[in-house]
């Protein structure tokens, strides 16, 4: 019922599952809101500091643009203009692999290692104020849970 009610939705759900795919929804939008706020602060998007991790986990040697799309948490359809924006913004960089030309390797510059080292703390920060007050063991089980659905 407290999704009902912060809904202000007078009619019961349809069914448990809908309330179910409803309050996840819900429950991302409000965990994400706190981050897409302070990503803005830095002038970046949720997609963007997505990839510029990916980025920087990927090296020196960078990444196959091809393969950003698999590693991504939420699904982008144009990978290609993020990285043009990043690129833009001069937080990452685009070369031809040597090996293969057709492959176009995708790096993290020196401005965004800066920027996701600036970002490193107060993402701890906001992750730990919003779900710092869960026991441990409730979060193995969300985890679980959140894994089985997305079988």
């Amino acid at each position: 019922m407290k999704l009902q009610a912060e809904l202000k939705q007078t009619k019961p759900f349809v069914s448990l599952r809908e309330e179910a795919l409803l309050s996840l929804w819900r429950t991302a939008d409000v965990l994400d809101a706190p981050l897409q706020q302070l990503f803005k602060s830095h002038g970046i998007s949720r997609t963007q500091y997505n990839v510029l991790r990916i980025l920087r986990g990927a090296g020196k040697s960078g990444i196959p643009s091809g393969e950003i799309a698999g590693r991504m948490l939420t699904r982008d359809p144009d990978v290609t203009r993020l990285i043009d924006r990043l690129e833009r913004a001069s937080l990452a960089t685009r070369s031809r692999s040597a090996s293969d030309r057709r492959i176009i390797l995708v790096r993290i510059s020196a401005n965004g290692m800066k920027l996701l080292g600036r970002l490193d703390h107060p993402v701890l920060r906001v992750i730990e104020q919003t779900l710092g007050h869960v026991k441990d063991s409730r979060l193995r089980t969300l985890i679980r849970l959140l894994e089985e659905l997305r079988q």
